[in-house]
């Protein structure tokens, strides 16, 4: 069941996935046992991490480190930093993020855990580049494409490349070239996945691309299309974003 909010997110239904992840974390709750509230606690702050909850993802991430340490869980403990290292690179925290996401990752690996690790490396080198530290943004991507070759998790590889695009574009030298190669990339996958969410996500990042190329129709003329798929969850981040930046194209 806590892997289907995640699902539900990827396909294009993120209200849905949220209600799904309350319902989990509800039921966890009910159960009484650690180990599955601990489980569920981890899982739905990811779940709010995509949809762009980052208050409410926060809190489950508290809750979650003050369990695993009165369990004396390392395996628990690791996935929280890594959650709330993710939370602080997607909020503007870069500096915190990044030693934050790094000791959550060494830790997980002395688990020998690898589930979400491709996403847990993306979010490190958007944090890196943000930071201007492009040799080491450029190298946790390229740890995140491996990690998606290694343990399969092809789930997140279109955001990889998303966020590989845009790294190209913080440079001190912005290669706009490379980013869009990236963002084409981004879309491919994301398309072939049926991947919703990531596509638009991607869209979006070649519209500000295109955007400030002043290719305005071409912008809209591709995000339109992508943001009119969605029904629901108009009230998520990136819907929302995605909203205003097609209004500024109109």
């Amino acid at each position: 069941m806590f892997w289907r909010s995640w699902a539900l997110w990827l396909l294009g239904y993120p209200e849905a996935a949220l209600s799904d992840a309350e319902y989990s974390l509800k039921d966890a709750r009910e159960i009484g046992q650690a180990g599955t509230l601990m489980f569920a606690l981890a899982n739905t702050s990811v779940t709010q991490i995509f949809c762009g909850n980052y208050a409410t993802a926060d809190t489950q991430s508290e809750e979650l480190v003050a369990l695993a340490d009165k369990k004396a869980t390392l395996l628990w403990h690791a996935i929280e930093k890594m959650n709330k290292g993710s939370i602080l690179a997607l909020t503007g925290k870069a500096s915190a993020a990044v030693q934050t996401i790094i000791a959550g990752i060494t830790e997980w690996r002395q688990t020998g855990g690898t589930l979400l690790l491709p996403w847990y490396l993306s979010n490190l080198a958007m944090a890196y580049g943000e930071l201007g530290q492009f040799d080491d943004a450029w190298r946790s991507i390229g740890e995140a494409m491996t990690a998606v070759k290694t343990t399969k998790e092809t789930w997140c590889e279109a955001d990889i490349l998303r966020i590989a695009g845009e790294i190209a574009q913080m440079a001190p030298e912005p290669d706009p070239v490379k980013s869009q190669t990236y963002f084409e990339q981004a879309l491919a996958v994301a398309r072939e996945q049926g991947a919703k969410s990531l596509e638009l996500r991607a869209a979006m990042s070649m519209a500000r691309l295109w955007r400030a190329q002043g290719k305005r129709d071409e912008a809209r003329d591709l995000l339109a299309p992508v943001y009119g798929w969605f029904t629901e969850g108009f009230d998520t981040l990136d819907l929302k974003e995605a909203k205003t930046l097609l209004e500024e194209l109109t």
